[in-house]
């Protein structure tokens, strides 16, 4: 089997930023390896096009620059907000809240939520940067393809991996 639309691909990899020696910004190793859908139209779709045609135990390894990941810096998406709108979604203590690079979510009147990282606050405005956390920079990919499948009846309805055990979740230690 080869990377291709309608299978379940599971990989390992390392991401750092600018190239091999960059800073690590996510790592996906065999004991938390990566799966998706290939052609689900959720991924970065240049991410996906480097995947293509590889086979189980191929290694990899490319740079996508930030026109084909996730788009330059866009200094309109940089928003001085009142300090109010904070305290009325704050409900665990303002000081809790604004913190320097602490991400939070806003939701507007229609009931849209968005993700920003807290820039600066003073006792007026908070600077909110409200790109994606990963816009701006190059990422270099490297890794191994672990694991190929054919995506089942459910997983190509959804368009999305499927685990036996259901949807994959985070482990809070909860008995």
């Amino acid at each position: 089997m080869i990377v291709e639309d309608h299978n379940v691909v599971t990989l390992s990899y390392e991401l750092r930023e600018g190239g091999p020696e960059g800073e690590i910004l996510e790592v996906m190793n065999v004991h938390y390896p990566f799966k998706f859908f290939c052609g689900g139209d959720q991924l970065l779709p240049a991410f996906e096009e480097q995947l293509r045609g590889l086979r189980e135990g191929d290694a990899f390894e490319f740079i996508l620059p930030p026109d084909l990941a996730y788009g330059e810096l866009d200094l309109e998406q940089v928003l001085d907000i009142p300090r109010g709108v904070f305290e009325e979604e704050d409900k665990g203590g303002l000081e809790n809240l604004l913190i320097e690079g602490n991400f939070i979510q806003l939701t507007d009147e229609e009931g849209e939520q968005f993700n920003g990282r807290i820039l600066s606050w003073d006792e007026e405005l908070v600077k909110v940067d409200f790109n994606h956390a990963m816009a701006g920079k190059t990422l270099h990919f490297k890794g191994v393809v672990l694991n190929i499948r054919k995506a089942n009846v459910d997983e190509l309805i959804r368009k999305q991996v499927l685990e036996e055990d259901g949807v994959r979740g985070w482990d809070w230690g909860v008995n």
